[in-house]
């Protein structure tokens, strides 16, 4: 088998899936890898072609690629600075956030080294809004021992820009981890492929 580096997308999904199959999912996801990994029709979708179990045997193990690639950059984050390696984090959060049809609100919790301890869907809801509660969150963060953390979350609908419920909501959750002395370093916002930086906007 040639470099991964060297194979084209359908010769790396078929490695993954086969080739008939690999075929399949290119053409029903109008040959966009990213279309495919994040599932957004995918359960809707009927193709003639291929068994459901098919579909299923597939869909789990492009399920697995990704939670195996989220997981590398996770790993990474736990040997180095997490502000030193703003790709990383970016990585590791598109990867575990934009194939959700859901809102989802991660916490990267952090030693004093700034590495990761873990990284963790602390609150799950619906397409458009998910229910936060600062005291779960302090809650947690005193369980890993953690002296700072990074909020995540993501939209669904594919607006990039932080609401003003975001904001207050960052603030709320700064304010009670302040209060343990745990430092909020950044909230990100995930849309499809793209991620929005609160710190780098000056709204923490």
């Amino acid at each position: 088998m040639p470099l991964a580096s060297k194979m084209s997308d359908l010769e790396l999904l078929s490695a993954l899936v086969g080739a008939n199959t690999a075929d399949n999912l290119l053409q029903e996801n109008q040959g966009s890898l990213y279309r495919l990994f994040t599932f957004s029709s995918m359960d809707h979708q009927v193709n003639e072609a291929m068994p459901m179990d098919g579909w299923s045997r597939a869909r789990q193990l492009l399920d697995v690629s990704r939670e195996l690639v989220a997981r590398g950059f996770a790993e990474s984050l736990r040997h180095r600075d997490a502000l030193s390696s703003p790709g990383a984090v970016r990585s590791h959060l598109i990867t575990s956030l934009s194939h959700l049809p859901h809102e989802a609100f991660f916490v990267l919790f952090l030693d004093a080294q700034n590495q990761l301890i873990a990284s963790r869907e602390c609150f799950r809801g619906t397409l458009t809004q998910t229910s936060v509660y600062p005291r779960e969150v302090v809650k947690i963060a005193m369980e890993y021992n953690a002296c700072a953390v990074i909020f995540c979350h993501n939209h669904p609908s594919g607006t990039l820009e932080p609401s003003q419920a975001d904001r207050w909501l960052t603030d709320q959750l700064k304010a009670a981890l302040s209060l343990v002395d745990v430092k909020v370093l950044d909230h990100f916002i995930v849309a499809g492929n793209q991620t929005l930086s609160m710190a780098e906007r000056g709204l923490i």
